[in-house]
């Protein structure tokens, strides 16, 4: 937009925060201070008030917000209506991935979508799934993908894949030999979780609760914060845990873990996050319906 001043305030409006506001922007916070400052002299009225390092909007500034949001959403939508006439397809879209999708799954679609769309530009932020939900629900990006269930009503929430979570023990390991493992079997040896916030983790938690297990009753040597890490200290021998079996594909090949399904089976969803009031570009449009057709065409748990 040519008046830079109104994204500014939109944006600061949106997070109440000088410094989260000039971090999304990519600008210095002096300077969405200063932005802010022009546009209240412009209008001649206080747009924040300021107190104990927290701001609010004040009266004349939720005026302003509602007029921004409606001035930036036609300025965006006459964008993409000329982008479409002419067949324009360049831009950014920004991704949010939760660890095991990024790490494992999102390449292959990434490749795809950037062969069909040599011209878009995708930015990637990897994060765990509490993460990624936050970064949607600020608009810091356009679409996340999580492995973990969302519970916020203010955001919409799509099914896109189903997963299956194994356990993983070394080759030689006293469960090894077993064609399937109980949870309660789990609670004999040391368990490694993975860290708090994790989506994977939720998972887990929940399945034992449902299944009688006491997570007190776990021997949990330590916590630790991605997959590669995790597998590691299973073929180091430190400990047992359950894995999403889509992460495990180099180590069975190499035999250097064996997997285990749980009884009953350990399934759950990946899911879509986009805002729900949010103004969509056709290039998120067309990001989401490459995804959602990528992962229907590779849905369903692995087979063993």
């Amino acid at each position: 937009m040519s008046d830079r001043r109104l994204q500014v305030f939109h944006t600061v409006a949106g997070v109440l925060s000088f410094t989260r506001a000039a971090e999304m922007l990519h600008m210095t916070q002096p300077a969405v201070t200063h932005q802010i400052r022009q546009l209240e002299e412009e209008f001649n009225a206080r747009l924040f008030d300021r107190c104990n390092n927290k701001i609010s909007l004040t009266a004349a500034g939720e005026q302003v917000l509602t007029y921004a949001t409606r001035i930036i959403a036609l300025y965006d939508d006459m964008q993409e209506s000329v982008k479409a006439l002419t067949g324009d397809r360049t831009g950014l879209v920004t991704l949010g991935a939760s660890t095991t999708i990024a790490e494992y799954m999102l390449p292959g679609l990434l490749g795809d979508f950037r062969q069909r769309f040599p011209d878009v530009q995708i930015r990637l932020r990897v994060a765990n799934t509490d993460a990624v939900v936050t970064m949607v629900g600020d608009n810091s990006i356009d679409l996340g993908v999580v492995e973990g269930e969302v519970d916020n009503q203010l955001l919409k929430v799509e099914r896109c894949q189903q997963d299956e979570l194994q356990v993983i023990v070394p080759p030689h390991h006293p469960l090894s030999q077993q064609t399937r493992v109980s949870p309660l079997e789990l609670t004999e040896y040391p368990f490694i979780y993975r860290e708090d916030g994790s989506g994977t983790r939720s998972v887990i938690e929940r399945y034992f609760n449902a299944h009688g297990v006491d997570e007190s009753a776990l021997n949990r040597p330590f916590e630790l914060g991605s997959t590669e890490a995790i597998k590691g200290a299973v073929q180091a021998g430190v400990g047992v845990t359950i894995v999403s079996r889509a992460t495990l594909s180099k180590e069975l090949a190499l035999g250097h873990l064996v997997a285990l399904p749980l009884d009953p089976p350990l399934l759950r969803s990946f899911y879509f996050v986009r805002q729900r009031q949010k103004f969509r570009t056709h290039l998120m449009d067309e990001l989401f319906q490459f995804a959602r057709t990528y992962f229907d065409q590779t849905d369903g748990p692995a087979a063993g």
